[in-house]
């Protein structure tokens, strides 16, 4: 049965617009109007990190709201309790800033997406020896579009990979052209007390920059 979901949650995860939203400091009141606007955007990919405000009551009441819309989890896990507290929740995302083979192999186990943040190859392989879903390239601005191109070579060529930290519309197309997959967006998108509106209109243009440098590749 795990082994079924593992493939469904993986599939579906295949299947959604590769940007995460990173909503750190979430006020769980706002949770779910947030999570609106972005998933009205085409943002279907959202972690609530765990440094922020009652996280597992935002994300329970995102799943709530939006678990058939968006695959939903937390960000900065930094313990196997934290992962299995997700899983009782039913969030699918289990995102790291670190490689803890522990919290991969954990989320792996659950049947949840497990994206560990790396930045050496050991750390890449070492996490996908564990179960990882994906790799989270972290902070991108200590590693170029060269240096995901440099990797990009060695790794499974299915493997999702993406870049977070200094991601912006100006480098997304470089790094997608060097064989990243996706973002995971911060600041950029949102921060505690952003006006709704606003974090619609971020979100809006994020994801049409994503898709002119999508574009600008294929073309």
């Amino acid at each position: 049965m795990v082994e079924q979901q593992r493939m469904d949650v993986r599939d579906r995860f295949s299947r959604c617009l590769p940007l995460v939203a990173i909503l750190r400091g979430l006020e769980p009141e706002r949770a779910v109007a947030i999570a609106q606007v972005l998933i009205d955007a085409g943002i279907e990919l959202i972690e609530v990190p765990m440094n922020s405000p009652e996280p597992l009551r935002s994300i329970a009441a995102i799943i709530e709201a939006f678990d058939a819309r968006a695959m939903i989890g937390a960000g900065t896990v930094m313990t196997v309790k934290t992962v299995d507290d997700l899983a009782q929740l039913g969030a699918s995302l289990v995102v790291a800033p670190n490689c803890d083979d522990r919290i991969i192999a954990r989320a792996d186990a659950l049947g949840m997406l497990a994206l560990p943040g790396v930045m050496t190859p050991t750390e890449m392989f070492a996490a996908i020896e564990s179960g990882a879903a994906g790799l989270k390239i972290f902070p991108a601005e200590l590693f170029t579009p060269a240096a995901v191109k440099a990797v990009r070579a060695v790794l499974p060529p299915e493997l999702p990979v993406f870049v977070v930290g200094g991601v912006n519309a100006g480098n997304m197309a470089d790094y997608l052209k060097a064989g990243a997959t996706g973002f995971g967006l911060g600041s950029a998108l949102f921060k505690p007390g952003k006006p709704v509106e606003d974090v619609a209109a971020d979100a809006r243009e994020i994801v049409a920059a994503f898709r002119a440098a999508q574009a600008q590749l294929q073309g």
